[in-house]
């Protein structure tokens, strides 16, 4: 028999694992002596059977939407998934909205329109790009629309072509040969006919918004080593998703602000304001439209499914889609009006799978007339006459504008490439490239620490905004874990103590957790949860021997719990450590295809030990009081999990060894958590646990974790301490039994 040994050696600020040799057998115990070896629950070879084994989900699964029964039960579900997509967007809490400096030039006239060249900044030196249709001869203010256009090619200077044109008047998808031949501008002409103001904008990297190269934005493959650094980061980098930093971010952002604009026009009507477009386009419409209370009807086309959720890397962030996806993202528009196409493509099903529920919910809402589907699949994918001619309808009757029907859509001039850009030479192109990209980050990573350090003079302004963000992060939380039960598959008598090997069993969520009960003859209520970066197995010494501070502990008359968590000890088949992360099959480096929808490693062990404390606290009362300890690597994860657990740890002893997220260079580093770095950090997460009893090292003097301590009237429940990794153990503890 071989016991597990290991050596940890400090590395970037933090624990790695250098060496590790697996338990390859099961012990009997003997009572009354020494335990042979670091013991294990289930026969060698066999794995627990947990659900998080199975293969991951990625953008093709399937996402079914269940509405709830009762009106209370949708709102609390609703400000969740918001909340969800605010975080895993960026946008929790909003970035400044600092001045658009809009700029409107270049009028062409036409007949009963016109259309003008806008550019504005979302960001600092960040530029949206679009055009601006107004009706001519409609006084008073107007309805506004929105018309983020989708990945067709070249974007708003889009050209189908004479040939394309003609098979589509053929197959009864357009009627015109000039018009049709740009499905975009056509719905910005036919909606400022029917008398409202359009912008249509660009999405990043098409048409005049190349300060971010479409390639970056749409065809990103091969993460750039160049950019992944803890200083000066560019976008899907280990960093910047640590910092919840994308292109679908940016884009959504860039919604927002044009939003902003489009009622900064004092003929644009607040109360009338509709969002519509197709495919991607259809994307930014349902997204937008559930996170901004203002837009009044919404029509995103051939994009709300049960199945493929937005191949781009423009529609996916990490966090986004755990757990829901994009018939709830636009369920959270209702009870507004909100109409949808379907056609050959990934809509094809939303007839069965989709649309009933939304039908379901409106019902609820006492708005049943308030959604719309227009099957369409003898089309395929597309924002085709037919499709627009059910969104001039939807329109007219929700944005109150009065047109005779039907509506049929009439032939016009086509703006040229030329005629629509807006750069010139009075108006020049601005800067972009991986230098501008940098900075773009580095502001807006400023913006976000400036807003962080505002909150933290409020401990519940503090608490509404990292908390909100853990929840998310993390994706549990103490009250979600749920009834979790233990299967008890030993039980031996050594030395004064009993031990109890097991598996904790999460049934809501299918997962399954090796635990080892250490209880002392003289147990009085006292229990430690000692998390270990080598499992339960580093509970243990040489030849099966308890450490010595374990001993300590049960000497003294309180419990220990050791777990496996996700990927440690029983988890390894073959016993090697697990060095990195899995991914879908997605061949696209960019850590969203994976992380947008399964939680990370470095999440999913901190739900371990949330269902190793509720399981411990919910024994019938017997614990009177719970410790959590992580040290010598596991540090990071406890800090995460006491977050999560809020007042029912009683007492915390963690050395963080300088952990850092923001210091993670490989998104498929074990540790690597998407936002774990944006809200301060580890030392951020760390004040969370303020009033809580807390016993820290590898914080240095932790300034900042002692101010928010002070702040929270909590001083004394601080205790910071400068020992080393090896005297780490010893030194907490000696304050846990002084505590507890």
């Amino acid at each position: 028999m071989r016991s597990l040994l290991c050596r940890v050696w400090p590395r970037s600020g933090r624990f790695r694992l250098s060496l590790c040799i697996v338990t390859i057998g099961v012990v009997t115990c003997i009572s009354n002596a020494a335990f042979a070896d670091a013991p294990r629950v289930l026969p060698p070879g066999e794995i627990p059977k947990d659900i998080r084994l199975e293969p991951l989900k990625d953008l093709d699964g399937y996402f079914p939407f269940s509405p709830p029964e009762a009106v209370d039960d949708w709102n609390e579900r609703a400000e969740r998934v918001r909340r969800r997509m605010q975080v895993a967007l960026g946008l929790w809490p909003m970035p400044t909205r600092t001045p658009l400096n809009a700029v409107i030039h270049g009028k062409i006239d036409r007949e009963d329109y016109t259309v003008e060249k806008v550019y504005f900044e979302s960001y600092p030196g960040f530029y949206v790009t679009g055009s601006l249709y107004r009706p001519k001869g409609a006084p008073g203010k107007r309805p506004g629309v929105l018309s983020p256009h989708g990945h067709w090619a070249n974007g708003r200077f889009h050209d189908s072509g004479a040939e394309n044109v003609r098979k589509e008047i053929v197959q009864g998808a357009e009627r015109f040969e000039e018009g049709g031949r740009s499905p975009l501008q056509s719905r910005c002409v036919e909606l400022a006919r029917m008398g409202c103001i359009v912008f249509h904008y660009d999405m990043i990297g098409y048409a005049d918004s190349r300060q971010i190269s479409s390639d970056i934005a749409h065809g990103f493959a091969k993460q750039r080593p160049e950019m992944n650094a803890v200083e000066n980061w560019g976008l899907y980098s280990p960093q910047a998703e640590a910092h919840l930093q994308s292109v679908m971010g940016l884009q959504t952002w860039n919604s927002i602000r044009s939003l902003d604009f489009l009622l900064s026009l004092p003929d644009v009507d607040p109360e009338r304001i509709g969002v519509t477009g197709a495919s991607g386009g259809g994307t930014q419409t349902f997204i937008l439209s559930a996170i901004d209370p203002r837009p009044t009807v919404a029509f995103p086309a051939v994009m709300v499914s049960t199945a493929m959720q937005g191949g781009c890397t423009c529609e996916n962030a990490c966090l986004l889609r755990i757990g829901t996806g994009n018939v709830e993202f636009a369920a959270l528009f209702a009870p507004k009006p909100l109409g949808m196409t379907a056609a050959d493509d990934w809509t094809r099903e939303m007839p069965t799978k989709g649309f009933p529920e939304l039908q379901k919910l409106y019902q609820m809402l006492g708005s049943p007339h308030n959604v719309m589907l227009k099957s369409l699949t003898h089309f395929g994918h597309n924002y085709n006459y037919v499709s627009r001619a059910a969104m001039y309808q939807w329109f007219n009757k929700h944005l109150n504008l009065g047109r005779q029907e039907p509506i049929v859509e009439e032939d016009y001039q086509r703006l040229t490439k030329e005629e629509m850009s807006v750069w010139d030479q009075e108006h020049p192109q601005p800067e972009g490239g991986a230098g501008f990209e940098r900075r773009l980050l580095r502001w807006i990573t400023d913006d976000s620490e400036k807003q962080l350090l505002a909150a933290r003079k409020s401990p519940a302004a503090y608490r509404e905004i990292v908390g909100g963000a853990m929840d998310v992060i993390i994706g549990r939380s103490l009250s979600e874990v749920g009834d979790v039960a233990f299967k008890q598959t030993s039980k031996t008598e050594s030395d004064g103590y009993q031990q109890s090997l097991g598996l904790l069993r999460n049934e809501a969520y299918q997962e399954e957790i090796p635990v080892v009960f250490l209880r002392p003859a003289s147990w009085r209520g006292k229990t430690v949860l000692w998390v270990d970066a080598q499992g339960k197995s580093g509970l243990y010494g040489k030849e099966g021997s308890l450490r010595a501070e374990i001993r300590k502990l049960l000497d003294a008359g309180v419990e220990v719990v050791g777990i496996d968590l996700l990927y440690q000890g029983e988890f390894l088949a073959e016993g090697k450590p697990i060095t990195q992360t899995r991914r879908v099959e997605n061949k696209r480096e960019s850590a969203a295809y994976t992380f947008g929808y399964n939680h990370t490693l470095f999440a999913q062990r901190v739900h371990d030990i949330l269902s190793a404390v509720k399981y411990v606290k919910q024994r019938q009362g017997q614990t009177k009081c719970l410790a959590l300890v992580g040290l010598k690597g596991a540090g990071h994860w406890v800090v995460a999990a006491r977050a999560q657990a809020g007042g029912v740890i009683d007492l915390a002893a963690i050395d963080t060894a300088g952990f850092r997220f923001g210091k993670i260079l490989d998104i498929r580093d074990v540790d690597f958590s998407p936002g774990g770095a944006k809200y301060g950090d580890l030392p951020g997460i760390i004040s969370l646990h303020a009033p809580g009893k807390l016993w820290l090292a590898g914080e240095g003097k932790a300034e900042s974790i002692q101010e928010f301590y002070k702040l929270a009237g909590a001083e004394e429940g601080l205790t910071i301490s400068n020992v080393t990794p090896e005297s780490a153990p010893s030194a907490a503890i000696k304050w846990l039994l002084r505590e507890m």
